[in-house]
């Protein structure tokens, strides 16, 4: 238990020390960050099992490290909670929740207080990139806005987000930093006295006679609001595989939050299974985190994310295995290793080709589901309800944000506060800022071996402007399109490697014949600080797809302490300048298959559709084989989605064996929705306890 798994070097987040505080697991004294999630403080010092599940006993740990599912519940203080979102406090006493604490003695019934009430014009819930940009638009428009979060810290994914924005560098900050642009947001919202934040506050139901029930730190509030703006964004989606529930199956947003928010290092050896954004972008942190990131497969023919993104993994060494999926998550109790295997046009594994590599964390991105509860809860109660955000259609930040300004005017000209329609050119950029991923083109080399010049590394038709708009000389223009175009080197370049610093795909270098033509300086931006750099050293050069070019000196290393790339010179023979785009940090070895394959030992069996109540896809698939097509129905038999996360993610697995029994999607009945969003003591529900409740 005394293993330390903290951070302790970054390349880019500030690591504090913080106050440490001691507290108790299973009675054994440890020591943690004051505030920090419970959850991070286990993980810290080296426990990932937190209880046992009352059906089979098998252990389990985090998933989703967002209070959506139910997987890191423990006993603080003889209570049950969500470690994920319960802040550690010094002196803590914390079980595993391998059984519930003993019912206390029948005493005194608590008195039943008033539940305060609030009126506002608009609620706003979720304090996320949507949520807060929506919030800023509001308050400089005069509207009296409550923006309610359940984080302690407003920023929602943003604060997980090292890597630089995509986008427009004019409507969405592109080339800036996430947790910069979430901080820049919170400020602007805490500096606007008609905006009150609620943080650390969960938004419960949104009731028949338009009022709002929040848990707010504890104690039970009621807001009513003239108009709700959901922002709540997005819960993660998973897989049926067999090995799904071992310990060390992650979502990516819980990977995420541990490493870049928590600075908390979960793993060792990292495996990923989906490969858009939100997978790819995770990988690049993991790396930054120091984790090895043994490969990356996508079961579709190509990466659904942005080719920059895969190209920055390929070339650091991950190996990316399109049309390929996960049999099996392998280990007693926790990931030990995974199984995959290539699949066909119907996405059916082909015998044959499966492999499994030694790891021992699967971390699972293949897709969020929004929030859409308290949107239907506020039409259904016929409050004037808008959306924004990934609770209105899942997107990247960039366009979350653009679109929580459209909602923020939309819902003040619903209050009267403007008259002003939503700008045509706005709802244009929206559209842009969504776009999906274009086409690839060829890559295309600059002219010439004299002066210096950017070589340009981007081939995909993406929604982004920073390396064009940065540029002083204006040399790099977006051919066809000011945002979806592909930049192009057209010009005088005077190698001050701005675009280098701002490209959020690593995709530019700068090549500088000026003091020796045969063996120019090739400049490579690097956001790593695991792998030491020595000037004089040499580094493997790779192309833009990962493959080796070489070994070359390092002749100079720039630390940019605002924008915390690092310029990496290296000293290139001119046959092979124009084509090093990076260099590996990863050795080969770190991505080979075991010799031996391990297949899971009971198929359907050991893959849950439900992980709180335990119930296999095995038993879910036969009765939609025996004509059951209501989830509801499937409850009623199975406990499937009555377990203690109210049916939040084993809707998503149910409804994909569905799929993989070919049932059309119009046949299937939805289940209904448990009443209140998240569990909460009945006590506090009549105004008893609760932190602040003698406001």
């Amino acid at each position: 238990m005394s293993e330390d798994r903290r951070i302790h070097e970054h390349p880019v987040l500030p690591v504090e020390a913080g106050e440490t505080v001691k507290f108790y697991w299973n009675g054994q004294p440890l020591s943690g960050k004051r505030g920090e999630a419970l959850s991070s403080a286990l993980i810290a010092a080296g426990i990932d099992a937190f209880g046992r599940n009352a059906h089979d006993h098998a252990s389990q740990g985090i998933f989703c490290a967002n209070g959506q599912c139910s997987k890191c519940l423990v006993i603080a203080d003889h209570r049950p909670v969500k470690s994920c979102m319960t802040p550690l406090a010094a002196g803590m006493k914390v079980n595993a929740a391998d059984e519930l604490p003993a019912l206390p003695e029948i005493g005194a019934a608590p008195e039943i207080r008033e539940i305060p009430e609030l009126h506002t014009d608009v609620l706003i819930i979720g304090a996320g990139p949507a949520g807060l940009s929506a919030a800023v638009e509001l308050g400089r428009l005069g509207v009296a806005t409550l923006l309610v979060d359940d984080k302690h810290e407003p920023g929602g994914k943003l604060v997980l987000q090292t890597h630089k924005f995509f986008g427009s560098v004019e409507d969405s900050q592109a080339g800036t930093r996430g947790i910069r642009i979430g901080r820049k947001l919170a400020e602007a919202v805490a500096a606007d006295p008609r905006v009150t934040v609620w943080p650390d506050s969960t938004v419960l139901y949104v009731y028949s006679d338009r009022k709002v029930g929040v848990l707010r730190q504890g104690a039970y509030r009621l807001v009513v609001p003239k108009v709700v703006l959901n922002a709540a964004g997005a819960r993660e989606k998973s897989l049926v595989f067999p090995g799904n529930h071992l310990i060390g199956v992650y979502g990516a947003g819980a990977f995420q939050t541990l490493v870049n928010r928590d600075l908390v290092r979960p793993s060792s050896r990292l495996f990923i299974v989906g490969g858009g954004n939100v997978g790819l972008i995770a990988g690049y942190h993991a790396i930054q985190a120091g984790i090895t990131v043994v490969g990356l497969a996508e079961a579709l023919p190509a990466c659904g994310g942005y080719k920059v993104h895969a190209d920055k993994l390929k070339r650091l060494g991950v190996p990316v295995y399109t049309s390929h999926t996960v049999l099996s998550a392998n280990g007693s109790e926790r990931v030990e290793s995974v199984t995959i295997a290539k699949v066909d046009e119907r996405f059916r594994p082909l015998a044959g080709t499966e492999r499994t590599f030694a790891c021992d964390t699967l971390l699972v991105a293949v897709g969020l589901d929004p929030i859409a509860e308290f949107t239907a809860q506020a039409e259904a109660a016929g409050l004037p309800v808008f959306a924004a955000g990934d609770a209105a259609e899942i997107a990247e930040a960039s366009s979350a944000m653009f679109n929580g300004r459209i909602a923020g005017l939309a819902v003040a000209r619903a209050l009267g506060a403007t008259a002003g329609e939503v700008p045509a050119a706005w709802k244009d950029k929206a559209e842009l800022l969504k776009s999906h991923p274009g086409k690839v083109e060829p890559q295309v080399f600059p002219e010439g071996e004299e002066g210096v010049m950017p070589v340009i590394h981007c081939l995909q038709e993406i929604p982004c402007n920073p390396c064009s708009t940065i540029c002083p000389t204006n040399s790099i223009q977006l051919e066809n399109d000011p945002l979806l175009g592909l930049p192009r080197y057209k010009g005088r370049c005077i190698g001050c490697a701005k675009c280098l610093l701002i490209c959020p795909g690593l995709a530019i270098t700068l090549v500088d014949y000026r003091r020796d033509r045969e063996n120019p300086i090739v400049t490579v931006p690097y956001e790593m600080s695991h792998v030491p750099l020595a000037v004089g050293g040499k580094v493997q050069a790779v192309d833009i797809d990962g493959n080796p070019l070489g070994e070359f000196e390092v002749a100079a290393v720039q630390q940019n302490r605002e924008n915390l790339t690092r310029l990496v010179r290296l000293r290139v023979p001119r046959a092979l300048a124009k084509r090093v785009v990076a260099f590996r940090v990863q050795a080969a070895a770190d991505s080979q298959p075991l010799p031996t394959t391990v297949a899971a030992a009971d198929g359907d069996h050991a893959a849950m559709a439900c992980l709180c109540e335990r119930v296999s896809a095995a038993e879910v698939r036969r009765l939609i084989r025996s004509g059951i097509t209501d989830i509801n129905q499937i409850k009623a038999v199975t406990r499937a989605g009555m377990g203690a996360c109210g049916g939040k993610s084993c809707d998503t697995l149910i409804r994909s064996i569905f799929r993989q029994e070919g049932i059309d999607p119009g046949r299937i009945v939805p289940g209904t929705r448990r009443p209140l969003f998240v569990e909460v003591p009945l006590g506090t529900l009549a105004g008893s306890g609760g932190e602040g409740q003698g406001e």
